[in-house]
This record gives structure tokens, C-alpha cells and sequence, in this order.
């Protein structure tokens, strides 16, 4: 359906010069009301339009190849949150002023976008969400064509100025928009990665979190009982409601799993899995109700798709890297290390041709998911090798964990110093060791036993520490102890 675009959000007709500090390195995300309204998303739709028309005007008449197929038009989604809609419906009014047609999703995940983006072969996309943060807080999460990244040193940047300086272009014709609102061929694609007919009995817990989520789960499991797939499902929390009325869904704090492990117990579950807000991460239960740390689900999925695809090439982040790494080498794989974030993996994955790629943060990337994170493909494939392998998730990574040990994620607050001080002194401390350094990401510093990878936040003022050991459990407390007791004296306090 084509129609013009409509909104309650009325647009100055002359723009002055403002300043917008909701922009972040990899996305834009604002507190409502302090730096972030109608009037700033109206600004960066309309900026983000105008730069990539003028980008594929520029490639058409240069020829260049890989902008030919492309149409005109941006697409748009937005998540459960009360203020998304509104946020949406000034971005797409912005869109439309610029002259570039829209296609509006209507409440999705961020993966959607990622899809409709490469199926609709449009110049970019727009998700509306603040995905895990705060209730009074949303954003907007920018790909441009072939579902490419935007960060802040390509194409970010740009954006920001031009929605800042209000210096827009006035002589193109109004853009159209289209409601496309049906999912079948996004639900149709991630069916791709595995093969219902290998699934065996299994009882699942999944958690929306109250997420723009379960619809999407709703499709997925109507697709695996067409298919006679022996797949039983628990729902928790499932219905769309931007009240998030059991919390803000984020499973990365403790607090926020234990109605997902409850359930799991209860129901005697063999999986549970539970989404953030726009499920773009994905967050697994074992059989015991124990949350599985992202880093080993890297490992499991690389020793999958391994299987799959032998020799091909896997890309993972440096913040915990033993277990990948053992992994990658013992399936005959290529290990790829990639700084975290999800443009440098992204890029990464295109330039060595990966056949997946995963952060220990849950982000799980496919190549043939256009090189995007996916929440709802890593589940799929859970339960595919536990089908075939006939093993428990606990079965399957508890090796992982007693081989190569880790403390998980340490958030500290800095009090006194910055954080490049604290990552220079910290250097300083352990230079006497002589161990393996990089700084790829943060600082990693390898000492053979035993590692650690100090970096500091892309999005919060933070610093994040991850320490892992070569099956040393008692090495792996004692080196976590001694580096926090340091960091206490540096002014790091824990977060």
C-alpha cells in the first residue's frame, strides 16, 4: 500500500543550527526529552536521507556496480517502546521531505531491519530503539545499503553534522511511503539455517521480555509445527508491552535471569533463551537453569557452523579468546580476531569472506544473513545441535568452561583517572612479565596461563575487564583479586 506520509509531528520550515549529543560511535541514543525529541529525529531522517541519495545519484552516474540494483528508498522499524512510534513517524516525515521514499516495517527487531534493508535492495535503514536502555531513554540504529554499518568514522559523523546545521536540500519531489508490515519472507530466511527435520523432541523456555520479540517467536514456531518439528515451547513475558512490566529486558544483569532460570526449572525445560529489547542479542539457559556466558556460545556456534563448512573462516572479539581460539584450531578453522563492535566485525567478516562471527556480549553474526546479528538464529541452531549431537547445552560447553575459564565481564566506574591513564599504568604494572601484548582493542595482555583484556566502554564511562586462564580456576580468582584490589587503589570502583 502507497500513501503520504502522516504524522502529528509538524517540521520547522527554516532550521537553525543546533547541537546533538545523542550521537554514539556505532548508533544514537538520547534521554527523551534532554537529547532526544521529534525534532532531532525529524533532523536525522531527513539528514540520512539526503546523504544517501545523493550518494546513489552520485554511483549511478559513475556506474558503479554495487549501487545499480539498488531503489530509492529507506527502511524503517521501530520497537515496543511508547515514545518509538512518535520518534519513528518524525524520522520517516524527514525521509519523505528529503524525496526519498520509505518503507515502513511497523513494530520490529533491529535484525528486521537488517533483512528489509537487503531484500528490498533499499539505500539504508532506520530502527527505532533503545533496545536495553532505560525506560526514559530511546535511539535510532542507522545501516546503509546492503545492510553496511554506519559508525562515527563512516558516514556517522556526516550525518550528525548536516541533522546539526539544518542546511537541507529543498528541491526533490516528496518521498512515498509504503506499510509493509508482513514478515513471511524474513521468517522464511532465518528458517534457512537449519534443517527441521533433524529436530528431536525438546521442551523450550523462550523469554521476550515483553519485547518487541514475540511475534517474531509466534512465526517461528508456527513455522516448526507446520514442519511436524517436535518442538515444545513456554512463553514468558511474551506480549509487546513498551511498559515493560517485568522490567527493562536486559538478561546481561543477574537480576533479570531468574525468571527465565525459574521457568526453566519448573517446566524441566531442556533450553531457555531470552531477547533484549530488540532482539538483536540472544541469551541462553542451560537444562539446569544456569545462564551460559556469551563466550562460549562463540565457541559452540564456530564448532557448528565448523561442521557445516569445513576450513571456513570465523571471527570473534578480543576480550576472551582461548576457548574460541582451541575451537577454531581443532575444527580446521581460520580464527579471525576482530575489534569489538559491530561495524569492525561486520567489516572484518566481508573482508575474509567468515562463515559466522560472535562477541562474548551475545551479538551473533551470519554471512548469509547479510554479514548482521541475528537473536533468533543462534536459538535455532542451539536446538538443531542439540538434535544432532543428543547432548545437553550443558553437555556441550561445560568442557568449554573447565578447559578455559573466565571471570565474565568486570564493569568499574573511574572516580580518578581516565581510563587511557589507567590502561598505561595497569601496562606498566605487568611489563616486568613480558607477556604478549596487543592493542587491537583496549589492552590484552597474554601471559600463556593466563590473560586479561582491559578496555574502555564505546557507550558508557566506563572500563570493561576480562580475565581468562588455561584451566587454572585457582590462578584465574587470584589474578581477578589482585587486579581489582589494584584497580580499587587507581579510583576504578566496581559498577
Amino acid at each position: 500500500m502507497s500513501t503520504s506520509a502522516t504524522t502529528s509531528y509538524q517540521p520547522a520550515t527554516e532550521f537553525n543550527p543546533i547541537t546533538i549529543n545523542s550521537f554514539k560511535a556505532y548508533d544514537i541514543r538520547g534521554e527523551l526529552g534532554v537529547n532526544l525529541d521529534e525534532d532531532i529525529a525529524y533532523r536525522i531522517g531527513r539528514a540520512f536521507a539526503q546523504i544517501l541519495y545523493q550518494r546513489y545519484h552520485a554511483a549511478i552516474e559513475n556506474r558503479t556496480n554495487d549501487m545499480a540494483d539498488l531503489k530509492p528508498a529507506i527502511v524503517i522499524g521501530s520497537d515496543i517502546r511508547h515514545s518509538s512510534e512518535q520518534l519513528k513517524q518524525a524520522a520517516i516525515r524527514g525521509i519523505v521531505d528529503a524525496g526519498v521514499d520509505v518503507i515502513d516495517l511497523g513494530m520490529s527487531g533491529t535484525e528486521e531491519v537488517y533483512f528489509a534493508t537487503s531484500y528490498y535492495q533499499a539505500l539504508g535503514g532506520i530502527e527505532v530503539t533503545a533496545s536495553h536502555n532505560p525506560i526514559n531513554y530511546n535511539g535510532l540504529k542507522l545501516v546503509k545499503e546492503h545492510s553496511k554499518p554506519i559508525s562515527a568514522d563512516d558516514g556517522l559523523a556526516e550525518i550528525q553534522a548536516l541533522a546539526e546545521s539544518g542546511q537541507f536540500t529543498t528541491d526533490n519531489q516528496s518521498g512515498k511511503l509504503q506499510l509493509l508490515t508482513d514478515k513471511s519472507a524474513y521468517i522464511d530466511h532465518v528458517m534457512t539455517f537449519i534443517d527441521v527435520d533433524k529436530l528431536k523432541p525438546l521442551k523450550l523456555v523462550i523469554n521476550s521480555g515483553n519485547g518487541s520479540a514475540g511475534p517474531v517467536v509466534d512465526l517461528l514456531i508456527d513455522k516448526l509445527s507446520q514442519a511436524d518439528a517436535p518442538i515444545e515451547v513456554v512463553k514468558l513475558h511474551h506480549t509487546p508491552d513498551g511498559s515493560f512490566p517485568n522490567g527493562i529486558p536486559n538478561p546481561m544483569i543477574e537480576t533479570n535471569r531468574t525468571a527465565t532460570q525459574q521457568a526453566v526449572l519448573e517446566n524441566k525445560a531442556d533450553l531457555g533463551i531470552a531477547f533484549d529489547g530488540d532482539f538483536d542479542r540472544c541469551f541462553l539457559f542451560d537444562e539446569n537453569g544456569v545462564f551460559i556466558d556469551g563466550s562460549y556460545i562463540v565457541g559452540m556456534l564456530a564448532q557448528a557452523f565448523l561442521n557445516k563448512y569445513p576450513n571456513e573462516s570465523i571471527v570473534y572479539d578480543p576480550r576472551v579468546v582461548y576457548n574460541t581460539e582451541a575451537v577454531i584450531e581443532a575444527h580446521n578453522g581460520n580464527a579471525v580476531i576482530s575489534k569489538s563492535g559491530h561495524s569492525f566485525i561486520k567489516q572484518i567478516m566481508r573482508d575474509s569472506g567468515a562463515v559466522y562471527g560472535g562477541e562474548m556480549s551475545a551479538h551473533h553474526y551470519f554471512r548469509d544473513f547479510f554479514y548482521c546479528d541475528s537473536g533468533m538464529i543462534p536459538w535455532l541452531l542451539t536446538i538443531e545441535l542439540l538434535s544432532i549431537t543428543g547432548k545437553t547445552l550443558s553437555e556441550l560447553v561445560t568442557g568449554y568452561i573447565q578447559s578455559y575459564p573466565s571471570s565474565g565481564e568486570l564493569n568499574f566506574r573511574l572516580t580518578t583517572h581516565d581510563a587511557p591513564t589507567i590502561i598505561s599504568a595497569i601496562e606498566e604494572k605487568f611489563s616486568i612479565d613480558s607477556p604478549n601484548k596487543s592493542l587491537l582493542d583496549g589492552l590484552s595482555l597474554n601471559f600463556g596461563e593466563w590473560r586479561f583484556n582491559l578496555r574502555a566502554s564505546n557507550t558508557e564511562p566506563l572500563i570493561r575487564l576480562n580475565i581468562e586462564s588455561r584451566g587454572d580456576h585457582s590462578l584465574l580468582a587470584s589474578k581477578t583479586q589482585e587486579i581489582q584490589q589494584w584497580l580499587a587503589v587507581q579510583g576504578a570502583v566496581p559498577a
